[in-house]
């Protein structure tokens, strides 16, 4: 049973491992640093941003990152308005007010 938990979490700590990049002498990038990077780049629209971000950190680490910082930003923009989080994330949807 030890041995399942310490496979998972290895497996857990891996994925939030971070790469070195190519080209940039040894430059470690963090989840979070990934995460701004590739949502300031879907944003506007820039594919080899988008690219590049993505190669910094493992797919599942990105994930985590973009989920954190979609919560902090809908936390920040609900405090700003004075409404709830979930007002201000259905809002940014556009989906009607529940």
């Amino acid at each position: 049973m030890w041995g399942r938990i310490r496979k998972s979490s290895a497996r857990f700590v891996d994925a939030l491992r971070t790469e070195a990049p190519t080209g940039q002498e040894g430059r470690t990038h963090n989840l979070f640093e990934a995460a701004a990077a590739y949502v300031s780049a879907c944003a506007e629209d820039d594919q080899d941003r988008i690219e590049e971000a993505s190669a910094w950190v493992s797919p599942e680490a990105l994930s985590f990152g973009v989920n954190e910082l979609a919560c902090r930003a809908v936390i920040a923009l609900a405090r700003e308005r004075d409404e709830s989080p979930r007002t201000v994330a259905r809002a940014l949807l556009g989906l009607p007010a529940a």
